[in-house]
């Protein structure tokens, strides 16, 4: 099963997707982390995430972009974190933003389930500079194309998860 998990930030997207591999038969666990760590704030985010999932099993691998160069053992079970931090990695660090979801692709060829966590960004009504506009394009359509991708498509909503496409699993 492939699940895209989106919401806003603090909705309990993270504790919902860690849940959600858990639950997931499969000989490996791997949590792919995407963050780029460069302040004080986002080491404080990454320690919470690792303090989160510290005694759920998951192997981590560190992979800011380029998810085509990662080797994952076949028949594992795959948590992504997140598409946002992966997006701006791409377009703003000098990766391939337009292989994101043939990367992704390939890995779920690969793995016997996925779960991948995103962010709803796009329901404040703001006017943006035409770089985050261009951000906030190109992160729309990969959230369409990887909803393509799923089974099922959940909105976290204070904690609740919310079908998008497909059923919620009895977890």
């Amino acid at each position: 099963m492939n699940i895209l998990v989106t919401g806003g930030s603090g909705s309990g997207k993270s504790v919902w997707a860690e849940k959600q591999l858990g639950a997931l038969r499969a000989p490996k666990k791997i949590y792919i982390a995407t963050m780029k760590v460069y302040d004080e704030e986002s080491v404080r985010r990454v320690e919470r995430h690792r303090a989160q999932r510290r005694d759920l099993g998951m192997e981590t691998v560190e992979c800011e972009k380029n998810l085509g160069s990662l080797r994952i053992a076949e028949g594992s079970a795959l948590l992504l974190e997140d598409i946002p931090n992966l997006l701006a990695n791409e377009m703003f660090d000098g990766g391939r933003p337009e292989a994101i979801v043939k990367d992704i692709s390939q890995l779920l060829r690969g793995c016997a389930h996925a779960v991948i966590v995103t962010n709803d960004v796009f329901a404040d009504g703001l006017r943006y500079a035409e770089g985050t506009d261009a951000y906030m394009r190109a992160l729309a359509r990969i959230n369409g194309e990887l909803a393509a991708l799923c089974d099922l498509a959940v909105e976290v909503v204070y904690s609740i998860p919310v079908p998008i496409k497909g059923e919620l699993p009895c977890v």
